[in-house]
């Protein structure tokens, strides 16, 4: 017997459309999260400043994701969500035009933060794809090439956005997110179907402002708390506590805020239910263990000249990061198309064991060979790229309450990019405290253990995770 899913059925023709239209909405979004990264460096010439204050663009940029992230699904299940997504590629395109025409870095943060607004692009178009696909096979499918993009495009954001930097100036790159913004925003103007399974329901928004300030204070303890990795300040330190104490106060509110409200952002008995919980934590220590790892402790020391193996920069993309992000594309729609038929969860699981043996070939082999070094990093796009990725957007999706479809998605989206802030906090921390042993090999082995233990808290985590009955097959 085929499980189904509620919401409407609609045709392959409009499908099709349908799919054209959110994948040049992801891919936009992606090329505006990803492309920059190769072109700090210029950007920093450029503007005449330091990599320090570039690196804060980037920052600001996904903190801004991480908070819009938090409610603006839920209000497109009240007002639209297609009505919502056009708003947010047309905002992707203003801040694209600002960053482009910056006359200073300070202009750049204005830029970078309204782009910002498009933080949920991907999971509201997966509750997109979920309303308009009622076969879960289907749905699996295409939810995994939606999400592929998630992880990288195929490796091209990286070096498409080093060509421009190197030949054009960075502003080409931002010049590039407008067009490719105005042209998602048609595309979805044309050929999406608008959803709102939510009209009528009033917005909580003192519950939005407390969560908003419970995860942006978190975020920015978390950005603060990183500085003192490479230097001691009290007066960081202090900042960092106290922001975590705002954060402590914030979620205290926004729970008592839910418990009160007639129409609340969600309700605190979804909160307390393992099908809420159970996938933010794996989600956010799974993303504490091999985030930064596959985005910085890797590529260091493959470029490192000792212990690592002295490859430059481009070489080290394109046998690194771009087999990584290419597998991850490939993969997705597989892991996808698998997930209803053998199960979300075991699926999820799966990656996570396979992503446990990358971080372990890479912990006790790749750091002696680049060949084992470039196989880890391989089978970790694969497992977790290709897979995990895949099942915790997914399962953000399928799990989320069915009167209350955009809340899980966009906790879950908080839960990456805290996961992330966690990762660069954590484990580079580990690195400079290991570094005085005076072995600089043994310190990036422990950095990498370190992500493997985590990542296997995450696997106990995922282990909690209830089965998504209704997205699945039953044969």
């Amino acid at each position: 017997m085929t499980a189904t899913v509620t919401d409407t059925r609609t045709s392959r023709g409009n499908v099709t459309a349908l799919m054209v239209a959110l994948l040049a909405a992801c891919v936009a979004f992606q090329l505006n999260a990803s492309m920059l990264s190769p072109a700090l460096v210029t950007m920093g010439n450029e503007l005449k400043t330091d990599q320090a204050v570039i690196g804060l663009s980037q920052t600001w940029f996904f903190t801004a994701a991480a908070l819009f992230s938090l409610f603006l699904p839920r209000l497109s299940d009240i007002i639209g969500r297609r009505k919502i997504l056009i708003g947010m590629m047309l905002l992707m395109a203003v801040g694209s035009v600002i960053a482009a025409l910056a006359p200073d870095v300070t202009w750049l943060f204005v830029g970078r933060i309204i782009q910002g607004v498009s933080g949920p692009t991907v999971p509201l178009c997966l509750i997109m794809l979920r309303s308009a696909v009622a076969n879960p096979r289907k749905y699996g499918t295409l939810m995994g090439l939606i999400t592929a993009v998630n992880g990288g495009v195929a490796g091209v954001d990286s070096f498409v956005g080093g060509y421009f930097a190197e030949h054009f100036g960075f502003r080409s790159i931002f010049w590039l997110m407008v067009v490719l913004a105005l042209v998602a925003t048609a595309l979805i103007a044309l050929l999406a179907g608008e959803s709102k399974p939510a009209a009528g329901t009033t917005m909580d928004w003192l519950g939005v402002f407390f969560i908003v300030v419970a995860v942006g204070a978190l975020l920015t303890a978390l950005n603060e708390g990183s500085k003192l990795v490479g230097a001691f300040s009290a007066g960081t330190l202090a900042l960092a506590i106290g922001l975590v104490a705002v954060a402590s106060v914030a979620f205290y509110l926004f729970w008592r805020t839910e418990k009160r409200a007639s129409q609340p952002m969600v309700e605190t008995v979804h909160l307390r239910q393992r099908s809420t919980w159970a996938p933010l934590l794996t989600t956010t220590l799974t993303m504490t263990g091999i985030f930064a790892v596959i985005n910085g402790i890797v590529p260091a020391y493959v470029q490192a000249a000792a212990p690592g193996f002295g490859v430059g920069p481009t070489e080290m993309s394109l046998i690194i990061l771009t087999p990584y992000a290419l597998l991850g594309w490939v993969v997705g729609p597989l892991s996808g198309k698998l997930a209803p038929v053998l199960g979300y969860t075991k699926v999820l699981r799966i990656g996570m064991l396979g992503s446990i043996a990358a971080l372990a070939i890479i912990a006790f082999f790749g750091l002696s060979s680049l060949p084992l070094m470039i196989a880890g990093t391989v089978l970790l796009g694969i497992m977790y790229a290709g897979t995990v990725n895949i099942m915790l957007n997914g399962l953000g999706v399928v799990l989320s309450p069915a009167g209350n479809p955009g809340f899980l998605p966009g906790m879950n989206a908080g839960a990456f990019n805290l996961g992330a802030g966690l990762s660069f906090l954590v484990l580079p921390a580990v690195l400079v405290a290991t570094s005085g042993l005076g072995d600089a090999k043994a310190s990036y082995l422990t950095v990498v253990v370190t992500g493997l233990v985590i990542t296997v808290a995450a696997f106990a985590a995922s282990l909690l995770i209830p089965k998504p009955v209704e997205a699945e097959v039953t044969e």
